[in-house]
């Protein structure tokens, strides 16, 4: 074939590049038939379409009719979108971090014709720039290598193979405890910045993971050295300019040490966490409530405006550039603002976030709370909120960054989560019933043929679930059952991981990214390392033990177990990539159910006040009206209303609390003394 084949794809990454006079290919058997049919190597090019230096590479390079021409008359040439396949990106992005490369996107590797990768690179400019080599002369040395030193360059391939397929995780001591937790902690909070928060230095990222391990151990072990840390960077992330103070929702990432300039793409994942980070320290945020609720709505009110799809579900993300420049569509000038909100206001906003006639960007500026971060009284808030609106109503009328819109399974299951623990949080119903039909959404667009896949809409080329859908659509489906109390979420959970088990498993602990009867490739990747999202492995411990406290069933905290045990090398390798397992051993040690036994008629209000206001990341919380009577497997089993009153049974490790009926006597049992404080379970 001597076309461009992207037309037929429905992934707007791989859309992008169907009018390159590049001959691209899809990933797909066809296109490694034709490298081998006609003895050339393999061009793979992974990108996202949000991503900023993809664009600045297709512009240079793929849409330039001499660099294609080198392209097609030497290569086969696959594009791949690493939101349509994580397993692919994993897997050559793992064979580039072999070659000793950090990585990053686009992901530029060249493989042999059965797909063994040969030696590799991010992005390449054109000609000679930056300390890089011209994209034409890589070209041209690979393929020459490939014709004169054959054997050579097949040896090669099939050593970074072997290295790749041979990676196992060290078992070490299966042994994990408190004294884990404590050492884990000390050394993440080293590398910690106890002024701005995130890591030290820059670039920041939020690091959801991270954030939430810190969080958890703060809330269990009442240090304050964690609280001030976690603190900080919640701060550092809603008053920064990593934050659109205009129109709400978290950029990807802080280019500096300070969050103050982002790299402008939007993703729904980090969107999705941010909202569920800060509904869960919302009830005991104090002085800092305000802030965590305000961009909790604005955060909503961003991906209900701009990501929900008409056929429900969200987006995947949003680019960074517009009008051909990463950021335009975000940053403001002094006498636009005076122009559109009239002098006065433009001074009070200015004061407010940073706006000067320098700029603090580019000659632009980003607005951000650093410099103020202090809440002002309510009516000046509701002043400044009334100016930001009409700078967005303005900020509609410009060209807008292009929408990833493709619903990925995974990343919809994390914004399920996020919604479903907002709405109970914060008493939003509208937020639980958006989780409810998003969910609903996602699980019918991305079943076909009794299995569910990774991308929710027909049509699209799609793969079987991987390992993080289904990890994560447990997590949603049990943060539905805490924000709606219908025990029928609880089976879907437990259908998700049976799926993720039958399908994934290793049998010894372990989840492979992609099922056991999808896509051949040349290595099944099985990783335990975090990303900017959770692990499948840490989200599916955690739904195991979660899972357990809810019904009992000591199987569920078995398979945690053995998930924990076999990640033990991993994490005593790794404390700060592996923080989701941590999280997962951290709820292990520290779960608690609490049971509220409801009697007909009875009114349930007082106790739903107190979770909201106590129930903290170790607490699962199970209501059960008198004739719906809990698994014979729970500890709970049989315990009864006292005096016709809602009556709430404390359970841990198979054993349970004596009766309470009221709020107050349940606020006190969920409390528990830590140094000269009091922490909430």
């Amino acid at each position: 074939m001597t076309d461009n084949q992207l037309r037929h794809e429905t992934s707007p990454y791989l859309l992008q590049h169907a009018d390159n006079p590049v001959h691209w290919r899809a990933w797909g058997q066809a296109a490694l038939d034709e490298a081998k049919a006609t003895d050339r190597p393999i061009l793979l090019s992974i990108g996202y379409a949000a991503c900023h230096w993809c664009h600045v590479m297709a512009h240079e390079s793929f849409e330039h009719a001499e660099t294609a021409a080198l392209m097609n008359a030497l290569f086969v040439n696959i594009k791949v979108d690493r939101e349509e396949r994580p397993d692919i990106d994993q897997l050559y992005m793992g064979a580039l971090h072999a070659l000793g490369d950090q990585g990053g996107w686009p992901l530029t590797m060249f493989l042999t014709p059965d797909g063994k990768p040969i030696w590799g690179g991010t992005y390449f400019p054109r000609k000679p720039r930056y300390g890089r080599p011209g994209f034409a002369d890589v070209l041209q040395q690979i393929a020459g290598l490939y014709r004169t030193d054959r054997e050579q360059i097949l040896e090669q391939a099939n050593k970074i193979t072997a290295h790749i397929a041979a990676t196992k995780e060290s078992r070490g001591p299966s042994r994990l405890d408190a004294s884990l937790l404590d050492q884990a902690t000390d050394a993440i909070l080293g590398i910690m910045d106890p002024v701005a928060g995130g890591t030290r230095g820059a670039p920041k990222f939020p690091n959801a993971p991270v954030l939430g391990f810190l969080a958890g151990r703060a809330e269990q072990t009442g240090r304050t050295d964690l609280a001030d840390v976690v603190r900080a960077t919640r701060l550092g992330l809603c008053n920064g300019g990593i934050y659109d103070h205009v129109g709400g929702g978290l950029a990807r990432y802080s280019t500096d040490a300070r969050w103050l300039v982002p790299h402008f793409e939007k993703m729904l994942y980090d969107n999705a966490l941010l909202i569920e980070d800060l509904a869960l320290a919302w009830p005991g945020s104090g002085r800092d409530a305000d802030l965590f609720r305000s961009r909790i709505e604005e955060t909503v009110g961003w991906m209900q405006r701009e990501f929900q799809r008409a056929s429900g579900g969200f987006a995947a993300g949003l680019d960074a550039d517009s009008e051909g420049q990463e950021g335009r569509f975000y940053v403001w000038r002094p006498d636009e603002i005076v122009r559109l909100i009239g002098a006065e206001e433009a001074e009070f906003l200015a004061a407010l976030y940073d706006i000067t006639a320098a700029g603090n960007w580019e000659g632009s500026t980003i607005l951000n709370r650093l410099r103020h971060p202090e809440r002002l009284a309510a009516p000046q808030e509701a002043r400044a909120r009334r100016a930001l609106d009409m700078l967005l109503h303005q900020r509609e009328k410009r060209p807008r960054p292009s929408l990833d819109d493709q619903p990925l399974t995974d990343w919809n299951a994390l914004a399920i989560a996020g919604l479903a623990t907002a709405g109970f949080r914060l008493e939003r119903p509208d937020w639980i019933d958006l989780a409810k039909t998003t969910y609903a959404a996602i699980v019918s667009g991305a079943t076909e043929h009794d299995r569910l896949h990774h991308v929710a809409y027909p049509g699209a080329r799609r793969a079987k679930a991987f390992s993080t859908d289904l990890a994560n659509l447990a997590r949603a489906a049990i943060a539905l059952h805490q924000a709606t109390a219908d025990e029928g979420w609880v089976a879907d959970a437990e259908r998700w991981l049976d799926e993720l088990h039958r399908h994934h498993g290793d049998g010894d602990g372990g989840f492979y990214l992609a099922p056991d009867d999808g896509d051949e490739l040349i290595v099944r990747r099985r990783e335990r390392l975090d990303e900017a999202t959770p692990n499948a492995h840490g989200i599916a411990a955690e739904a195991h033990i979660r899972l357990w406290a809810l019904t009992g069933r000591d199987d569920h905290r078995a398979a945690a177990d053995t998930i924990l045990a076999a990640s033990a090398g991993t994490i005593r390798g790794n404390v700060f990539g592996t923080a989701s397992l941590l999280s997962a051993l951290d709820l292990r040690l520290n779960i608690a159910s609490l049971v509220v036994i409801v009697p007909d008629g009875s009114s349930t209000a007082s106790f739903a006040e107190t979770l909201r206001a106590c129930a903290g990341k170790h607490l699962m919380m199970d209501w059960r009206t008198e004739g719906r009577p809990l698994p014979q497997s729970h500890p709970a089993f049989g315990k009864e209303a006292v005096g016709g009153m809602p009556t709430a049974y404390l359970c841990r490790e198979g054993s349970c609390s004596l009766p309470v009926t009221d709020a107050e006597a349940l606020a006190a049992l969920l409390m528990r003394g830590k140094g000269d404080r009091q922490v909430f379970i």
